[in-house]
């Protein structure tokens, strides 16, 4: 039997990926786990919002409700310029071995569905923990839904975020400087969303 593991960065992105992947599979679960997600507010946000859209849409989901920052600093300290790469791991690997755990056939991400990631690296992650574990890892680009995906939020009324998740993110977000708080683009080495990006227009 087909059966999918899809592992969800927030409810956002969850919705159109699991709109075009019904029929494919005989079994959808829905795993979460983010300990990327600072601070804790806005972590706690991004989990209540699953959780409205898993009462709404009576999806089965899995948590893996833990919120180790001091862990995930410690990762990444002295090598941000990697920290997505990180995040793409940890989390990937998570999602493989419960699906490895519950016999699921297939494990994949609502990452692929962000316009702001990057495909291939997930692509190659996932895949090559895939063969470690026995669990293929099903790639498709959900992007072409980005702004159904956004519809679909917005009729939901569920919180949307304004960046990626981690601290450095929520910096390349909101930060200015300059006269007059005048933002100045600097180096990016992460993700964050423009106003644009977050509206959908």
């Amino acid at each position: 039997m087909e059966s999918l593991l899809i592992h969800a960065c927030c409810a956002n992105c969850l919705l159109y990926p699991l709109k075009v992947l019904e029929g494919q599979f005989q079994r959808i679960m829905v795993f979460w786990y983010n300990p990327n997600i600072h601070p804790y507010q806005e972590y706690k946000r991004r989990l209540d919002a699953m959780k409205q859209l898993e009462e709404r849409w009576n999806l089965r989901v899995i948590y893996r409700d833990t919120y180790p920052i001091e862990e995930w600093l410690q990762a990444v300290v002295f090598r941000e310029e990697k920290r997505c790469l990180y995040c793409y791991h940890e989390r990937l690997l998570a999602t493989a071995q419960v699906a490895k755990r519950g016999n699921f056939s297939h494990f994949t991400t609502t990452l692929l569905y962000s316009k702001q990631q990057r495909h291939e690296i997930i692509k190659e992650i996932g895949e090559s923990i895939g063969r470690r574990y026995g669990v293929k890892f099903f790639y498709q680009d959900f992007r072409e839904g980005w702004k159904e995906g956004i519809r679909l939020s917005k009729g939901l009324g569920l919180y949307r975020q304004q960046y990626c998740g981690c601290i450095y993110s929520e910096k390349e977000r909101y930060y200015s400087q300059g006269k007059g708080g005048e933002h100045r683009q600097t180096e990016k080495v992460g993700l964050s969303f423009t106003k644009e990006e977050v509206s959908g227009e």
